[in-house]
């Protein structure tokens, strides 16, 4: 007798969420997220409060935005971020309540 087996979940499926959650396993861009959960900010506000360079910033806001996760737009000459949606949010509140109880 031959049995297969299969997942629940389609290969493509499995694939993004390891895509998505190879991004935001970086400290720096889980910062950014937690970040811009409370407020929009610019790369240079970003980058102060993270005491890092804006051009580190830039190139990780890039990362974001391109699994997105933040969104841009202009005010001014500047460029303000904040979160695309809460969906993610929900999954890294998630993560932390679980990594807190695992330090219990």
């Amino acid at each position: 007798m031959d049995i297969k087996t299969t997942s629940p979940i389609d290969k493509e499926s499995i694939q993004s969420i390891s895509k998505l959650f190879k991004v935001i396993s970086d400290p720096t861009r889980l910062s950014i997220l937690f970040l811009l959960q409370q407020k929009e900010c610019s790369v240079g506000n970003i980058a102060i409060s993270l005491d890092m360079e804006q051009s580190a910033i830039s190139h990780q806001l890039k990362t974001l935005k391109d699994a997105r996760l933040v969104k841009s737009r202009r005010e001014g000459k500047s460029m303000l971020y904040s979160l695309d949606d809460l969906h993610v949010f929900s999954i890294l509140e998630q993560v932390l309540t679980h990594v807190n109880e695992l330090e219990k």
